[in-house]
């Protein structure tokens, strides 16, 4: 039976901290993020550090968990503001521009110009997320009519974008 590592020694642990903060900082957004990322790691190293392959790598051990456990958490809170702002009844509290308006209204009616076919490709695709094939299937066409489809609404939309005179020309009145 091979022999365990000895455990992790409050000394070695206690050099290690300094880096191990110094690493996190350089990850989190503020001071307090980094001291929980610290905290995580060297609970995880307490708990679990008899799972280290090599004892002698300890630090480069250490940094790769601190690691993990930042990107776990920045993905959770991700997800998680995701599935609030689905939940939220407030809408955003800025209020567009107006060169934002103009851009959202024409680009609609450039929308609302396009073949029927176009706009129901570009709905399934570009909004509603759904893959090619998976629009193909909802529209009943082969997945290259959704490709040669899909790049003619686009091109059209960019045509009539390019047509749309620019948002700053106003004229001065006397």
């Amino acid at each position: 039976m091979p022999a365990r590592p000895p455990p992790l020694d409050d000394e070695t642990l206690h050099a290690l901290i300094p880096r191990l903060r110094r690493f996190a900082r350089s990850l989190a957004s503020d001071a307090a993020a980094a001291d929980d990322l610290v905290q995580a790691t060297l609970e995880r190293a307490l708990t679990r550090g008899a799972d280290m392959r090599d004892p002698s790598a300890l630090q480069a051990w250490l940094f790769s968990v601190l690691y993990r456990i930042f990107v776990d958490e920045h993905r959770r809170a991700a997800r998680w503001k995701r599935i609030a702002r689905l939940f939220s009844a407030e809408d955003d509290t800025t209020s567009p521009t107006p060169d934002q308006v103009f851009d959202a209204r024409s680009s609609l009616a450039g929308f609302a110009r396009l073949a029927p076919e176009q706009r129901a490709l570009l709905m399934l695709v570009s909004v509603e997320g759904l893959a090619y094939r998976e629009a193909a299937e909802a529209l009943g066409i082969p997945v290259g009519t959704v490709m040669s489809r899909l790049s003619r609404a686009r091109q059209a939309l960019r045509a009539m974008q390019e047509e749309t005179p620019p948002t700053s020309t106003l004229k001065a009145l006397r």
